[in-house]
C-alpha cells in the first residue's frame, strides 16, 4: 500500500506516515478443507440407491424395449445380408489385393521413381502372398468346420449361419439409417464450467461483477475457492464476489442468471455460505427444475414416531437433501395464493404433530372441503366449514385452550426450578401426565374467516394472539394458514410474533414480507419468483440462521390416513385419545348430548324421519340450544359421527307423501354404541 497519513494538527507539511507495517504479523489463522476421499454420492446412501436405481432402469427400458424389437431387427437385417455378404467380399479383395496402397504406387510411376516403385512393389508381393494365405486357409478351415458342423452337430450350424446373416446384414446397413436405434433420445445438458459460469454472472447487468471479469477476476477479489463438482443432481460451484457485492445481488437477478446458464428457471438456485463470508456465494445448478426432480419419499408416510421438541424432516431442498423442521416453542404462518400447497403443508405439519402421542390436535379447515378430515380421528378438537355455527364451535374449543393456557402459566409457576429452570415446558415436563403439560397444537386453514366473522372475529383474535405470544413456553403451537396474507387476515400480533414462517408463491412485496417478515423482499428472499407450477415449494423462514427454499414432502388423502391410523394406534398405546375423537364437543357444549337428543325426539316407532321435523322437535326440546336449527344443521352435526342422510319418505302437515332428505333412528342407535364403547375403552 501507498497510501499514508498526515496529521491534520500542524499546519505544515509533514513527511508521510507509512500505514502498512511491514512488521504487522499475519494472523496465524489457516483454513483447511478437505477434499472427500470418497465421492459424495457414494457416502450417501440416497445417492448411491437412486444412481444404481437410474441405471437398472435405464438398462430394464433398454433391454424391454429393444427385446420386443428383436424379431423386426432380425428380418430388416437379413433382408440387408446380400448387400453385406457383397460388401465383406469387396473389402476382403481390395484388402488381399492391397489395394489401399495403389496411389502410392501410381505416384512413384509418374514420378518415375525407380527405387521407391519397385521397393513398394516388393511390399505389395510380401502382403499379398501372407493375405492371399490367411485369406485361404480361413476359407478351407471355414467350410471344414462348417462340414463338421452338419455332420457332427447340425443345430449349431444353424446358429453360426444365423449369425452369419445378422452380421452381414449388420455391415449392408446404411450409414445413416441404422437398424438398432437408440431406445432412449437423450437431450445432453451442458456440463456446468467456470466459463459458462462467469458468462452468466456477466449476463445479470451488475457493473462490478462485469468489470471483475473483464479485468480477470482475481484483481477485484473475484475467484473460483474450489472446483466445479456435481452435487446431488446438479453442479455447485464456490465462489468470492467482487468487494462490496453479496450473494443477494445475484440472488435478485436469478432469472436473468438463468438466461446466462441457458437453464430453466427452476434450475438455478443461488445463494450465501453462512459458515463463510458475506461475499461468498454458492451457485447451485440442478439438472432439472425442482418441480420436475423425483422427490424422495417422506421418512415417517410408513413407518416411525415423533418428538415434536426435536427436528423432524417434513420436506427437501433443491438438491434433495432432507430439511427438518422443530415445531416446539414456535408459532406458525403460512401463506400463499390458491391451488399452491398451503393447506397440504398444514396437514404434513399436523400429521408430524399427530405421531407425537403426548400431543392434543385442534384441527380447523374454514375452507370446509373436508381437506383436513384424514386427521379427525386423532383430533381433540375438529370442525370443517364456515356456518356461523362452526365458527361458535371454535369460539367455544379456543375459550377452552386460553383457559389451559392460563392453567399451564400457574403450574409452571408453582413448579421448582430444578424441575423447570427456563419456565417452560421441557421433554420431561410434558412427559409427566400428571401435570397435564402436553404439547397441543392448533391448526388453522384459512384463519382470515374466523378473524373477519362479524360477531365472534375480535375475540378469536385476541385468544389467537395471546396463544402466538405466550403459547410456546407453555407447550402450545398455533399454526395459522391463509391465501391473503394482509393484516386482517394475519393480525400483527399473530405475524409479529411467529417464529416459524412458509411462505409459497404470492404475487406482491407486500404478502412476501407480511409472512417472510419486513425487509424479506428487499434482502432477495422472494417467494414472488416462484411459478404456478412450484407447488409445495416455499421459503422457511426461522428453522435456522437463513431463510432456505424447501419443497414439502407430498402426502396425499388416502397416505394421510394411513398416518393417522398409525397415530391413532399409537395414542391408544399411550391413552390419549380424547375429545373429538370419542364424540365429546367443547366445554361449553360438553352437557348437551346430540346424539341423545335426537333419538329422544324420534319415536321408536319410527324408522326413518325427516332432517327438518328431527330439527323442528329439537327446537321443541331445548329452545336455547337449538331453536334456530334448521334440517342442515342436523346434517352437518350427525355426519362426524358416521350417520349419513338419505331420501326418506313421509307426509306433510297437509298429508301430501314426499321424499326428502332424512335419517334412519336404527343408525342413531348404533352410533351411540359405539361412542360408549369408545369412552369405555378410553
Amino acid at each position: 500500500m501507498t497510501e499514508t497519513l498526515e496529521s491534520p494538527l500542524q499546519d505544515a507539511p509533514t513527511e508521510p506516515v507509512p500505514v502498512d507495517n511491514p512488521t504487522l504479523p499475519a494472523p496465524g489463522v489457516t483454513s483447511e478443507k478437505r477434499r472427500p476421499v470418497v465421492a459424495p454420492w457414494m457416502r450417501s446412501r440416497r445417492d448411491l440407491a437412486a444412481t444404481l436405481k437410474r441405471a437398472a432402469s435405464h438398462a430394464g427400458y433398454a433391454t424391454a424395449y429393444h427385446g420386443l424389437r428383436a424379431p423386426w431387427y432380425a428380418t430388416q437385417l437379413t433382408l440387408m445380408a446380400p448387400r453385406g455378404a457383397a460388401r465383406l467380399v469387396a473389402e476382403t479383395n481390395r484388402w488381399v489385393w492391397d489395394r489401399e496402397a495403389a496411389p502410392l504406387r501410381d505416384h512413384a510411376v509418374r514420378t518415375e521413381d525407380t527405387e521407391e516403385y519397385m521397393r513398394l512393389a516388393r511390399l505389395r508381393a510380401g502382403r499379398v502372398r501372407l493375405r492371399g494365405l490367411v485369406t485361404v486357409v480361413a476359407a478351407v478351415f471355414g467350410t471344414g468346420f462348417a462340414l463338421w458342423l452338419y455332420v457332427m452337430a447340425p443345430a449349431f450350424l444353424y446358429v453360426f449361419a444365423a449369425g452369419a446373416v445378422l452380421t452381414c446384414g449388420y455391415f449392408g446397413q446404411q450409414p445413416d439409417a441404422p437398424v438398432i436405434g437408440p431406445a432412449v433420445m437423450r437431450t445432453e445438458l451442458q456440463k456446468l464450467t467456470g466459463t459458462i459460469v462467469l458468462r452468466a454472472l456477466e449476463s445479470i447487468g451488475n457493473a462490478k461483477i462485469s468489470a471483475a471479469v473483464k479485468k480477470g477476476g482475481d484483481m477485484n477479489g473475484m475467484r473460483f475457492t474450489s472446483e466445479i463438482t456435481r452435487d446431488g443432481p446438479g453442479y455447485r460451484a464456490d465462489l468470492d464476489l467482487p468487494y462490496g457485492v453479496v450473494p443477494e445481488d445475484v440472488m435478485e437477478e436469478r432469472q436473468a442468471l438463468a438466461s446466462g446458464l441457458r437453464r430453466k428457471l427452476g434450475c438455478v438456485w443461488p445463494s450465501g455460505d453462512p459458515d463463510e463470508h458475506e461475499g461468498r456465494l454458492i451457485l447451485w445448478v440442478g439438472d432439472k427444475p425442482m418441480n420436475e426432480t423425483t422427490k424422495p419419499a417422506w421418512p415417517l408416510l410408513k413407518d416411525g414416531q415423533v418428538d415434536l421438541f426435536r427436528p423432524v424432516v417434513f420436506g427437501n431442498d433443491q438438491r434433495m437433501r432432507d430439511m427438518v423442521v422443530t415445531l416446539m416453542f414456535a408459532s406458525v404462518v403460512i401463506g400463499s395464493i390458491p391451488r399452491m400447497g398451503k393447506t397440504f403443508l398444514l396437514r404434513l405439519l399436523l400429521l408430524i404433530a399427530a405421531l407425537d402421542p403426548r400431543a392434543e390436535l385442534y384441527a380447523f379447515d374454514f375452507k370446509g372441503t373436508g381437506d383436513l378430515r384424514p386427521l379427525e380421528p386423532v383430533c381433540h378438537r375438529y370442525r370443517a366449514g364456515e356456518d356461523d355455527d362452526d365458527v361458535l364451535y371454535v369460539l367455544h374449543a379456543m375459550r377452552e385452550l386460553r383457559e389451559e393456557l392460563r392453567r399451564r402459566a400457574k403450574v409452571i409457576r408453582g413448579l421448582p426450578s430444578h424441575r423447570c429452570p427456563e419456565s417452560k415446558v421441557t421433554p420431561a415436563l410434558a412427559s409427566d401426565k400428571s401435570l397435564g403439560l402436553h404439547p397441543i397444537v392448533v391448526g388453522f386453514d384459512e384463519c382470515q374467516v374466523p378473524f373477519e366473522h362479524e360477531k365472534y372475529g375480535a375475540e378469536l383474535e385476541s385468544i389467537c394472539t395471546d396463544v402466538a405470544k405466550r403459547g410456546p413456553a407453555l407447550g402450545i403451537v398455533g399454526m395459522f394458514a391463509t391465501q391473503r396474507p394482509d393484516a386482517k387476515s394475519l393480525p400483527p400480533g399473530i405475524s409479529n410474533n411467529a417464529v416459524l414462517r412458509f411462505c409459497l408463491k404470492v404475487m406482491s412485496h407486500t404478502a412476501n414480507d407480511m409472512v417472510l417478515g419486513t425487509g424479506a423482499y428487499k434482502a432477495g428472499i422472494r417467494a414472488t419468483m416462484f411459478t404456478r407450477s412450484d407447488r409445495g415449494i416455499c421459503w422457511m423462514s426461522g428453522e435456522g440462521d437463513d431463510p432456505v427454499i424447501v419443497a414439502s414432502a407430498f402426502v396425499d388423502a388416502p397416505g394421510a390416513e394411513a398416518v393417522v391410523a398409525r397415530a391413532r394406534q399409537l395414542r391408544e398405546d399411550y391413552g390419549n385419545i380424547t375429545g373429538h375423537a370419542l364424540g365429546q364437543g367443547p366445554a361449553e357444549t360438553a352437557g348437551l348430548d346430540i346424539l341423545g337428543d335426537v333419538l329422544k325426539v324420534v319415536g321408536a316407532d319410527e324408522k326413518a324421519v325427516w332432517c327438518e321435523r328431527i330439527a323442528a322437535r329439537l327446537g321443541e326440546l331445548r329452545p336455547d340450544v337449538y331453536g334456530e336449527w334448521k334440517g342442515e344443521n342436523v346434517t352437518s352435526a350427525l355426519k362426524p359421527w358416521g350417520i349419513k342422510t338419505g331420501q326418506v319418505w313421509g307426509q306433510t302437515d297437509e298429508g301430501e307423501g314426499k321424499n326428502r332428505r332424512g335419517i334412519e333412528r336404527a343408525d342413531v342407535a348404533a352410533a351411540i354404541a359405539r361412542r360408549d364403547a369408545d369412552r369405555a375403552a378410553a
